[in-house]
């Protein structure tokens, strides 16, 4: 407990700074909105997230445990709803106008899925074109089907993404953000938010998956392994490198505030990063890309912005980083004491904590865009009340982690903790045993009481 007090005093600082701030954009005029066919678009998004999102997302579980017939079954849906979607269906804003971005996405993502069906029914020959046209590719289908497998699931997953965007990117459409101005804004915000939430799911899957989770507990040499801080660093040090060289003109244009913040976090990056993959070398454990983490939320919740709701909201997004940060540091350091696991290899029920952390900053992020925040003001709204809906949402994200990870595993014979077939098999076998050794008795007996007059 003595270690989550600097992070319970870092809250209380942060909340309590700004409220008067707050009560100045609480005292303005309320604006008056007047939606058109409100219920109708929100239906028309739900069933979007359900068949776009949810439904691809099984499918590649289904895929990725070569389960393949569900998994194509889940993708016809998908894909005669987003042809359909994308012929006859738009999420128009209040100009009736669906932006190209919105509209292009939808599209591609039909590409996408029909592009993985066909692959999925080359695998399983029920391919028509190619066993009418091309029979002697449908032949020697067997020799590269490792490969063309691989292909189908990458597909599978790279449409789950894609889908996550279609679905991020109709709320945008439906009230016409993102134009001019605004549209680097978004783009930042998207791409750095599904980040996190992308980042969320990775540790999420090295902690559920269990023999990812032991690999340090298996009688093998461990050089042949890397420990996730290595993989986290590499991809903090890339991060870095990009953001240091194209959040600012450089040479080419004056220093604004936002050059400065966000370079200097490319920067902290990427030395970061290389420090992180030095000191995680050898399969060792490491607190740098959860320091990163740290670093990062401070910042993000000292950027001072336009509306006092603004942010506030971006300080939740720093405190919830910042939260991930420490949370990781005590897992690696004080809980699992350097080892990938505990002792038992069972999960701790605290190590869900760091990757719930970064799904919620991921959410809080994506959700900040100065757009998002003005409507949110102008509907009466506070920042509290706005921060516990999107902390709804990333509560439901993470929960769809789990789902998806625990199907897998149900899939394959797994859960969280080892191999069911194993226990099943050893309680099946020792029933078979009592029934057997029971048998023989039974047999005994009845040849003992029974005199035996078959013979001559």
């Amino acid at each position: 407990m003595k270690h989550l007090l600097p992070l319970f005093t870092l809250l209380s600082y942060v909340l309590a700074d700004g409220s008067d701030d707050h009560m100045m954009d609480m005292d303005s005029e309320r604006v008056e909105f007047h939606p058109v066919n409100a219920g109708s678009k929100s239906f028309h998004w739900i069933l979007s997230l359900f068949i776009l999102l949810i439904i691809p997302s099984i499918s590649a579980v289904f895929a990725f445990a070569n389960r393949l017939n569900w998994s194509l079954l889940l993708q016809y849906i998908s894909t005669a709803y987003s042809i359909f979607e994308s012929m006859f269906l738009a999420f128009p804003d209040s100009d009736n106008h669906e932006n190209r971005t919105s509209k292009g996405t939808s599209w591609f993502l039909s590409l996408l899925l029909g592009v993985t069906i066909f692959l999925g029914t080359l695998i399983n020959g029920s391919n028509l074109i190619i066993n009418k046209f091309y029979p002697h590719w449908a032949k020697g289908r067997n020799e590269h089907s490792g490969i063309i497998y691989n292909t189908y699931r990458t597909l599978s997953f790279v449409s789950v993404l894609v889908g996550w965007v279609r679905v991020c990117m109709a709320p945008v459409a439906l009230f016409g953000f993102c134009y001019g101005k605004h549209t680097g804004q978004c783009i930042a915000h998207g791409i750095m938010g599904s980040a996190f939430i992308f980042y969320s799911f990775v540790l999420s899957l090295v902690l559920v998956i269990p023999w990812i989770r032991t690999h340090q507990l298996q009688n093998s040499p461990e050089a042949k392994y890397k420990s996730q801080e290595f993989f986290d660093s590499t991809v903090m040090c890339a991060w870095g490198i990009v953001n240091t060289f194209t959040e600012h003109r450089w040479g080419t244009e004056a220093w604004s505030m936002g050059d400065y913040q966000h370079t200097s976090m490319g920067i902290v990056w990427w030395a970061g990063g290389l420090l992180g993959m030095f000191l995680a070398r050898n399969n060792k454990r490491t607190f740098i890309p959860a320091l990163l983490l740290i670093f990062t939320g401070y910042s993000m919740s000292a950027h001072t912005q336009h509306l006092a709701i603004s942010t506030k909201v971006h300080a939740m997004f720093g405190l919830a980083l910042i939260g991930g940060g420490v949370s990781r540091i005590i897992e690696i350091s004080f809980l699992l004491r350097d080892k990938a696991c505990s002792e038992t290899g069972s999960i701790l029920s605290f190590q869900y904590f760091p990757p719930f952390c970064l799904a919620l900053s991921g959410v809080l992020f994506m959700g900040a865009t100065e757009e998002q925040l003005q409507l949110v003001h102008d509907l009466g709204s506070d920042h509290s009340a706005y921060i516990l809906v999107v902390s709804s949402a990333a509560f439901m994200i993470y929960l769809w982690f789990q789902l998806l990870l625990l199907l897998y595993l149900r899939l394959v014979g797994y859960n969280e903790d080892g191999e069911l077939n194993k226990e099943r098999y050893s309680i099946i076998n020792e029933a078979a045993l009592n029934e057997f050794e029971l048998g023989d008795i039974s047999d005994g007996e009845d040849g003992e009481d029974t005199p035996d007059t078959g013979r001559d």
